[in-house]
């Protein structure tokens, strides 16, 4: 299947009538101001998408890997083609910023159960505010400079960013989903400026994962599985089950997850390309202090207030204090420290919040020294409990 013509599509209005491409100078410029808008990376694709992406997409939904994320089946259509999102978009400038944690090893925390370990890109500011307001002004500056339409998207919309950008040459989609960039490793947070300027592409990038499968056993769930590389399965991935899914997560993954408390950067972290990445320059995206080993304790007491505080501009905030918690109580479970953390469980056994009550009860079954304590801390509760998502954790079997 061949590029449909690059000229408006639909009605509305679309801009300057163009019958051939910019001129090469106009490209330049774009791309040149794009660095001046201090964007780390910038190409340009069509608004279009091939047919293998969309067969993709559509059994990704068509086999349920998107778990408990209904709002990528309810807007499959406008995901699959970029024009259903915007007729008459033309072109799509695809935009990258370096959020790379450089010389620290990202994985390093896995190895001291007693803190949480938050994916790198949540350890600083929320990356949606820094890089929308450098995107809008580099599309406000094309539309100014050539009369054009724009619009820009930041996470924001049924937006298929990553196929884009391997597409427009950012990088290529790697055996893990992700992008993966020759310069930036994999380590790029993305938008996408959607134009009606008829502008040149760049070409896609060719597939440089070669025989490497180091993300494919990397992953501690088996979201994604050797056997079947380029594929994932959402409901087994640790940043979906911290982040999006919203009620208990399922007993069996949770011994899996470790200290993993918002997101995973394991298929990531181990990816050799990594290697030529450099730290991101932008100090709005280099990690907090407080978030780059903090204690599972600390984080196991934070009520609403407390947790609002501590995540202010973070975008870990979004996902609210009561997932949040119940991360950290599974984490405390898979510590091996009821010396220090066991007191911790118990408070949060009558917390207000079933999800967290219910995480408690199962980090109270991993922690405690005996059956006995388990017993003594349901006779306490059994008169009062009626949530049934906490009475299935009572009632589960050791």
């Amino acid at each position: 299947m061949t590029d449909p013509p690059a000229r408006p599509f639909g009605g509305g209005s679309p801009g300057p009538d163009r019958t051939a491409p910019a001129p090469a100078a106009d490209r330049a410029a774009i791309l040149a101001r794009a660095q001046a808008c201090g964007l780390d990376a910038a190409a340009i694709t069509r608004a279009w998408l091939p047919e293998s992406v969309r067969r993709d997409l559509d059994l990704y939904l068509d086999q349920g890997r998107h778990g408990s994320m209904a709002w990528m089946a309810e807007t499959r259509e406008r995901r699959r083609d970029p024009r259903v999102l915007w007729p008459e978009a033309v072109s799509i400038l695809t935009l990258g910023l370096n959020y790379g944690p450089g010389g620290a090893d990202p994985l390093a925390l896995l190895d001291h159960p007693d803190r949480g370990a938050v994916t790198v890109y949540a350890r600083n500011r929320d990356y949606h505010d820094v890089l929308k307001k450098r995107a809008k002004a580099l599309a406000r500056w094309i539309h100014d400079s050539h009369g054009a339409a724009v619009k820009v998207f930041v996470d924001t919309a049924p937006v298929m960013e990553k196929p884009l950008a391997a597409r427009a040459g950012l990088g290529w989609s790697g055996k893990h989903t992700n992008l993966v960039s020759r310069r930036h490793g994999s380590w790029l947070f993305l938008a996408e400026v959607f134009t009606t300027l008829d502008l040149e592409p760049d070409p896609p990038h060719a597939d440089l994962c070669g025989s490497c499968r180091r993300c494919l056993t990397a992953c501690p769930t088996g979201a994604i599985r050797p056997e079947e590389p380029y594929r994932i399965d959402a409901r087994l991935c640790v940043s979906y089950l911290t982040i999006e899914h919203k009620g208990p997560i399922p007993r069996a993954l949770r011994p899996l997850m470790g200290n993993r408390v918002y997101g995973c950067d394991d298929c990531l972290a181990v990816c050799p390309w990594n290697r030529f990445a450099t730290p991101t320059p932008h100090a709005a995206l280099r990690p907090r202090l407080e978030l780059t080993a903090p204690r599972l304790a600390d984080l196991a007491r934070l009520d609403d207030a407390g947790f609002r505080s501590l995540f202010s501009g973070s975008p870990i905030k979004r996902t609210g204090r009561d997932r949040f918690v119940r991360n950290v109580l599974i984490a405390i479970g898979n510590s091996g420290r009821p010396d220090a953390l066991l007191p911790e469980v118990e408070a949060r056994l009558d917390d207000v919040s079933p999800l967290v009550r219910g995480a408690a009860v199962w980090a109270l079954r991993r922690l405690a020294p005996d059956p006995a304590m388990v017993e003594r801390a349901w006779t306490r509760r059994a008169a009062l409990e009626d949530d049934p998502t906490v009475l299935a954790e009572w009632r589960a079997p050791p």
